[in-house]
């Protein structure tokens, strides 16, 4: 399995490859890879000739500095597993940050049509212009024919999707399903961090999800999203930081429910100091 470091010699092989007709597809991570990542690059596999999987703990799309201090960095576990996928059609590019932004580390700002501002955008400041910075550098350094996000970070997909289309980027974004434990709690790498008491009060934040769904289908948006914050206050263990039910096209809180229009519930919420989030499809 190729392990690049440098930009401009990863973007030389990926040329040749393309030069010889191969498809690339690319995953963007930033470590700490688990059963997720890796459903993300077997449908990479699935359509591509090569996967490019990058590593890389980007600094500008955290607005906690403490999370990003205590975010894992396991490059070496990392490339093991990798490898137990396939790694003959894997191409890992594990950069610096010197290498990503040279000297001066700092986002680009960005506007995806008022999507940054909504659920994310309103709690992390910053937050989707980091997000913005990283996958377009990415993109232009890479240059897949097809890249792949996973649907936890649902608004973070429609973001990339907009970002593409705005700066006319010659990629297909492709959102994959949320990869899950067994217990349904929505893969992340900052599972690897909770308490074992967290752990297990964490299965409750897809529950409550689902039961939400079956509720939206003959109550309100407002009187889901108050049965919502009610069942938390009885979790001692999970504080709610926000649950929202959007639009998917613009990501703005439902008013009044159409039947022409698609919505997600979307959810964060703090275990101890790890936070988490999940969102699920209404209709």
């Amino acid at each position: 399995m190729k392990n690049f470091k440098n930009k401009e010699e990863l973007s030389a092989h990926i040329g040749v490859l393309k030069a010889n007709g191969s498809t690339i597809g690319f995953v963007p991570t930033m470590g700490a890879l688990h059963q997720g990542h890796l459903s993300l690059v077997n449908s990479g596999l699935l359509e591509n000739d090569l996967v490019v999987v990058s590593i890389f703990v980007n600094p500008t799309q955290f607005d906690n500095k403490e999370d990003l201090v205590k975010y894992p960095r396991t490059l070496e576990a990392d490339m093991s597993l990798l490898s137990t996928v396939n790694s003959d059609r894997i191409i890992v590019y594990a950069p610096s940050a010197d290498d990503i932004y040279g000297d001066h580390i700092a986002s680009e700002t960005f506007t995806f049509e008022g999507l940054e501002h909504e659920m994310e955008g309103a709690f992390r400041k910053g937050h989707f212009d980091g997000v913005g910075t990283i996958v377009k550098r990415l993109l232009e350094i890479v240059a897949p024919h097809r890249a792949y996000f996973g649907e936890k970070d649902f608004q973070q997909l429609q973001i990339i999707r907009k970002l593409v289309e705005l700066h006319h980027i010659p990629v297909e974004i492709i959102g994959c399903p949320i990869h899950r434990a067994a217990d349904g709690l929505a893969m992340s790498s900052r599972n690897a961090r909770l308490s074992l008491d967290h752990r297990i009060a964490a299965p409750f934040i897809y529950e409550t999800l689902k039961a939400a769904k079956v509720k939206f289908g003959t109550k309100s948006a407002t009187t889901v999203t108050e049965w919502v914050n009610s069942q938390f206050k009885n979790q001692p263990l999970l504080e709610l930081e926000y649950f929202i039910i959007a639009d998917i096209a613009t990501l703005k809180p439902v008013k009044r429910k159409s039947t022409k229009k698609s919505y997600r519930a979307f959810i964060a919420t703090y275990a101890g100091d790890i936070r988490l989030i999940d969102n699920i499809a209404l209709n």
